[in-house]
This record gives C-alpha cells, sequence and structure tokens, in this order.
C-alpha cells in the first residue's frame, strides 16, 4: 500500500491551507565555511557596541555573505536561537540594500539575551554604518 494512502484522512495535505515558506536569508548569501568568517574577521573592519561586534569586509564581488557567531555566554539553547533569529532578520534587510561585495560577521555578546528587538536593531545598524565607514 502506498504510503499516502496510510495517512489518516484528518492528516491528509488537502486539509490544510498551503504555508507560505518565506527565506529571510538565501543560502547563497550564508557563511558556510571557518576560512570564511576567519578571513572577515581578520582582514575586515570591526565595530562593536554593546550588544553585538560587526566585522565587514568589502570589496569581494561576490554575492553579499552574512555570518553569526552567538556563544554558549549567551545564553541556553532557546535564546541563542532567538538572538540569532532577530539578527539574521536584521541582516537580511542588509543583503537587500547590499545584494554584492559585502562580507559581515556578527557576534553576539551576552546582554544581547535582554536586549529588546528596538535596541539590539539600534546596536547592529549602528556597529554595521561605523564598520562600513572603516572599510572604504
Amino acid at each position: 500500500m502506498p504510503a499516502a494512502a496510510r495517512v489518516a484522512p484528518a492528516c491528509r495535505p488537502e486539509r490544510f491551507p498551503p504555508r507560505e515558506v518565506r527565506i529571510v536569508l538565501p543560502t547563497r548569501h550564508r557563511m558556510r565555511t571557518s576560512a570564511q568568517f576567519s578571513t572577515t574577521v581578520r582582514s575586515g573592519a570591526r565595530s562593536g557596541r554593546r550588544n553585538v561586534v560587526v566585522s565587514v569586509r568589502g570589496g569581494t564581488g561576490e554575492p553579499s555573505r552574512v555570518g553569526f557567531v552567538v556563544s554558549k555566554a549567551v545564553g541556553n539553547a532557546v535564546t541563542r536561537n532567538k538572538v540569532k533569529r532577530r539578527l539574521r532578520e536584521l541582516s537580511a534587510q542588509t543583503v537587500r540594500e547590499r545584494p554584492h561585495g559585502v562580507d559581515l560577521v556578527v557576534r553576539a555578546l551576552p546582554p544581547a539575551a535582554a536586549a529588546s528587538w528596538e535596541e539590539l536593531g539600534r546596536d547592529y545598524r549602528s556597529a554595521l554604518d561605523t564598520a562600513l565607514r572603516r572599510v572604504r
């Protein structure tokens, strides 16, 4: 018997509305290797605020990439993931504004766990603007 036929009638997909899939940060804009992270952190401009430290490397000529560093000092897994989701949303806006030529590493500091959305966004944008000015 096919697997679809064994599904309970209440669980059949046609009973549920289709879910909207929204990708906040496409794969081509994500840093994947430790070499990408270390190159950006070591050779890029850095700027820090109370909640985040942003490292920016410009002039890559490739699609912009973003990486996140959220250590266990920030909090437990739930807290770290919440901070990452917020930073991912903020960095997605940066990638939309600058789709090419910028590599960005965002490191969350322990106070980011208790920061409000507005405070985290303000610190991120301020640190990013300062780091981008230093790159040019």
